[in-house]
């Protein structure tokens, strides 16, 4: 038994049966972790009588994907950890063929191919734009793993620092695999780990939490990676735009572009610079 399978859930009770329906189908041994994220609707008491028998780990309050990620992280005892999102539903041989991508020694994460319920790709994995931005990649090479459903190896992120439980929420993924090349792990896709997934069942895309973390994020990922020189022009770039926002015509009518919440991004961003200049500042080695 090589792999944990993390399932974090926080009010997910519509999807998490079937998530861990299509878990427990998987023919590749494995444990079942549930992170519980303090939810109100029932969904770890689902968990703990699914036939799966999965472990649960209530945690007191919702620290987001992120946080969830990184409480398993920290009682995981296998050698492998999958990360899944609840609203995920993995294919039958999905487990196995991420896991024979990590008979490699040289590769610390393997990305799954997400599919829409309609069958079409959603993504194979993470890319990132020259601005910065990550996005999702759905054929061709990859730069990280995307984190809705993804095997990673336990030891490799423990060696880079773990997963940024204070983003919350998105970019996780983008950061981790950041600091794993940086460490010189391969970060492969795996076309025949198939997931359906049902995009935004959790979180709402286009909402005001969804920007501020996203923006956020952003920025923290580039601060804590990038060439210093990319991290200070998107930076700047981020602050002149907020500026410019309430003498420019046609300003865009989505909550990315309100001051409140740009004005809160530059805020946390600033608060958190110290700490990111220090995770940038961390050696980096290749895999033995």
């Amino acid at each position: 038994m090589r792999t944990t399978v993390v399932v974090v859930t926080w009010r997910g009770r519509a999807h998490l049966e079937s998530c861990l329906d299509a878990v427990a189908k998987q023919e590749r041994p494995h444990r079942i972790l549930v992170v519980d994220n303090a939810s109100d609707d029932g969904s770890g008491e689902l968990a703990r009588s699914h036939h799966s028998n999965p472990e649960v780990l209530r945690l007191p309050v919702n620290v987001g994907y992120a946080g969830g990620i990184q409480a398993a992280l920290e009682v995981c005892r296998t050698p492998y950890m999958a990360w899944l999102n609840d609203d995920a539903m993995p294919k039958p041989g999905w487990l196995g063929a991420l896991e024979d991508a990590l008979e490699d020694p040289r590769v610390g994460a393997a990305s799954a191919k997400l599919l829409t319920t309609k069958g079409e790709t959603q993504s194979i994995g993470v890319g990132m734009t020259r601005d910065g931005h990550g996005i999702d990649v759905t054929e061709g090479p990859i730069f990280g793993f995307c984190g809705g459903a993804a095997l990673t190896r336990v030891d490799a992120l423990r060696e880079v620092g773990g997963v940024p439980s204070e983003f919350f929420c998105y970019y996780e993924d983008t950061d981790t695999s950041w600091r794993l090349r940086r460490y010189g792990w391969k970060i492969v896709a795996v076309a025949e780990a198939e997931v359906v997934h049902l995009h935004g069942a959790t979180a709402k895309p286009g909402s005001v939490d969804f920007h501020r973390w996203n923006e956020r994020n952003r920025l923290l990922t580039l601060l804590r990676n990038a060439p210093l020189w990319v991290a200070a022009r998107e930076l700047v770039r981020f602050a002149v735009i907020t500026a410019l926002i309430p003498v420019k015509r046609d300003v865009p009518d989505a909550a990315n572009f309100k001051i409140s919440l740009r004005i809160t991004v530059l805020g946390e961003v600033l608060r958190a610079l110290t700490a990111s200049l220090a995770v940038r500042r961390s050696g980096t080695r290749s895999p033995t």
